[in-house]
């Protein structure tokens, strides 16, 4: 991987963008890792705040979501509504290795900052926990099982932003 990765990321704001990144989460959750339906698309999904990566042609490449507030608290290790929640991120297999997921999470984290959170949990599949880790959150507490697929909490508190002048 070199430089920055070619995809725009932007939060999914109209209808056409969230289908989109349903359309991912089908095709790297349910179709390739055999996660059913049913439990892909839950609740969270109506007030989470749905990221979206496109290529410059605005073909798909991958989604993430972040949870805040009480979604959150409900999920993170500590019930801290101060702490965000990444969760369902996907990369279509075609745009794997180019940064899109790193693209992602760095914006799943500017959108915590802007909600006013101070750190980001999120649930990794212990094949990923050194992708993550590179990007610098820390696994904490025993593995477990999320869809059948073996899991491991993360964190990564945010740094505050630099200031100029």
């Amino acid at each position: 991987m070199s430089g920055a990765p070619a995809c725009e990321v932007r939060v999914a704001e109209d209808g056409a963008d969230r289908e989109a990144c349903f359309a991912v989460r089908k095709e790297v959750f349910v179709a390739e890792q055999n996660v059913p339906e049913e439990i892909e698309y839950d609740a969270y999904d109506t007030g989470a705040v749905h990221l979206l990566a496109v290529r410059d042609d605005g073909v798909p490449l991958g989604t993430a979501r972040l949870l805040h507030g009480e979604a959150a608290a409900a999920k993170n290790g500590d019930g801290d509504p101060a702490v965000g929640s990444l969760g369902r991120l996907a990369v279509v297999p075609g745009a794997r290795g180019l940064g899109v997921g790193a693209a992602l999470v760095r914006a799943v984290e500017e959108a915590a900052r802007a909600k006013g959170l101070t750190a980001v949990d999120l649930h990794a599949q212990t094949h990923a926990l050194g992708f993550y880790g590179r990007l610098g959150y820390e696994a904490y507490g025993p593995e477990f099982p999320d869809a059948g697929i073996p899991h491991r909490a993360m964190r990564r508190v945010l740094p505050e932003p630099r200031r100029t002048g």
